[in-house]
């Protein structure tokens, strides 16, 4: 199958850990992927009262003005560094985009009405920038990244990423197939080793352990029914993702008998056996949010430092 073309937006700030994101792209699609990334910095912008500088005097909107064509060379400074890192990694030149755009509604809005008016595949953000206080990156970021983007898929990359490892996890919610099928195509034509991961939902998450000691037949009977559920869904899964280009020796299934949380099931899965990424829809079969997504989603992306969560609608 031909190598779809694949667009990537990644915001930079010129931090060190906002540059994560473009070894983590090194390392999925390495320099010989037909893959297209923007780097994308949004201005500062002045308060409305200075911004508007009719009723200024000419020399502070001099200095106004000065200040605002710093910011631009600085931005300029800042994406040719981020897409030379990209070059010397051996991507091709034509292939790597640079863009700024004054802030307006907010930097979280802004990258996402952005990326989806550009139909991006994906925009990848590392969750730290320049301070602890005040930076681009910040968690509050990349969390309203995840509140505001409703059609493109956001890559959250915690820490240096080391292993090609991805795990799928999936349910039987539509939002899962949707992630597989994500992850289909963003992972064709490379060579990650790719496990579709399903836990157990176990009767505690239902009935209380003093219940169930009285009926220990109950939970072997879950069990066998859960897991005929979970089957056919692990093909369709296993199918799109062939379907899709990813070929079948870098696939394998793994279904576990789950805890009291997925989301603690899905860390240590990731953890023990070296996973560098975990996808997963914002939202699964259980109805349970936290806000705006997810609770297992949100408690895998708070816990899961040294990878790099994809996010699916």
């Amino acid at each position: 199958m031909a190598d779809l073309t694949k667009m990537v937006v990644t915001p930079v700030d010129g931090s060190e850990n906002a540059l994560r994101s473009l070894d983590y792209l090194d390392l999925i699609y390495g320099n010989d992927h037909n893959l297209e990334v923007t780097l994308k910095y949004v201005l500062p912008t002045l308060p409305p009262v200075l911004a508007d500088n009719r009723h200024l005097d000419r020399e502070t909107a001099t200095k106004l003005k000065t200040i605002e064509n710093k910011s631009i060379r600085m931005a300029e400074k800042i994406l040719t560094q981020a897409k030379k890192i990209l070059v010397d990694k051996g991507f091709h030149e034509e292939r790597v985009q640079t863009v700024y755009k004054k802030k307006r509604s907010g930097i979280a809005q802004d990258i996402c009405q952005w990326v989806e008016s550009k139909r991006a595949d994906a925009v990848l953000v590392s969750s730290r920038g320049r301070t602890r206080l005040e930076a681009f990156f910040m968690g509050e970021v990349s969390s309203k990244l995840l509140e505001y983007c409703r059609v493109c898929p956001v890559w959250i990359v915690q820490g240096k990423v080391k292993s090609k490892r991805v795990l799928i996890a999936i349910d039987s919610s539509e939002n899962a197939i949707r992630a597989v099928d994500h992850a289909g195509f963003m992972l064709s034509g490379t060579d990650c080793p790719v496990t579709i991961f399903h836990t157990m939902r176990h009767l505690r998450r239902f009935i209380p352990q003093e219940v169930l000691d009285e009926a220990p037949e109950l939970e072997e009977l879950w069990e066998t029914k859960a897991g005929k559920e979970i089957e056919p869904y692990m093909k369709k899964a296993e199918d799109m993702l062939i379907r899709a280009g990813v070929s079948e020796s870098q696939i394998s299934q793994k279904v576990v008998d789950g805890s009291r949380s997925a989301a603690n099931d899905i860390l240590e899965e990731a953890r023990n056996y070296q996973y560098g990424t975990i996808v997963m829809g914002r939202r699964g079969i259980s109805g349970v949010q936290e806000f705006f997504m997810g609770s297992v989603s949100s408690k895998v992306l708070q816990n899961s430092t040294g990878m790099a969560v994809w996010i699916v609608l």
